[in-house]
């Protein structure tokens, strides 16, 4: 059985998640940590459960889900798998960063580009990937179909969709994204978004002002 945990990180409290099983292997989706404290919280609960991080994976390039990756690349010696659209967001993170007022350090070139249908696995789990653009070109959410949760990154919150003003986004894009990629999904499925609570796709549906 897949188990989530939440971190949230940095000035834009974006969340980290840690997905883990039986089998003590581990995925990190969206690393933000930007600070010593917030590295050591990874190491330390990696620590306690005993696991081994085996992939680090972007939702999308934009700096507050991949200001931690030099981190996890250099403790862990992983390379980042994204969507190849969202490889020119990974080559302006420092001067993104800049414009905010903060130094960070640029994130790796990415060891593989996912692709919508390709299948993520770690221990005894399994995520499908399904592009889903709008926040950004090469934006992915992550979909584990056996326990009915998905890993929306940027473009579904919950009462709320991702913001579409920055470079590359676009509105009518984002809403087709989630009403062809997310909403068919089971009401059941537990949303997982990259800033904020939980939700689900039922909830959303019935009371998401910007899929009415």
């Amino acid at each position: 059985m897949t188990e989530i945990q939440e971190f949230v990180f940095n000035p834009f409290q974006e969340n980290t998640y840690i997905l883990f099983d039986e089998t003590k292997e581990c995925i990190i989706i969206d690393p933000g940590c930007s600070t010593n404290q917030e590295e050591e919280a990874i190491k330390s609960f990696l620590k306690r459960k005993e696991l081994n991080l085996v992939k680090m994976l972007f939702t999308h390039g934009h700096l507050d889900h991949v200001c931690g990756a030099a981190f996890i690349h250099d403790e862990f010696g992983l390379l980042p798998q994204c969507h190849s659209l969202d490889r020119y967001l990974l080559e302006q993170v420092v001067a993104q960063g800049r414009s905010y007022g903060f130094e960070l350090q640029a994130p790796p070139a990415p060891g593989k580009f996912l692709n919508e249908g390709d299948q993520i696995s770690f221990g005894n789990s399994f995520l499908k990937v399904l592009h889903t653009p709008g926040h950004s070109p090469g934006h992915i959410v992550l979909y584990n179909e056996a326990q009915e949760f998905i890993i929306t990154g940027d473009v579904l919150f919950q009462g709320s969709i991702g913001r579409t003003d920055l470079h590359g986004g676009d509105y009518d894009t984002l809403i087709h994204s989630i009403q062809s990629k997310i909403l068919p999904l089971p009401d059941e499925t537990n949303v997982y978004s990259g800033h904020g609570p939980s939700t689900t796709v039922g909830i959303e549906k019935l009371s998401n002002p910007y899929l009415s």
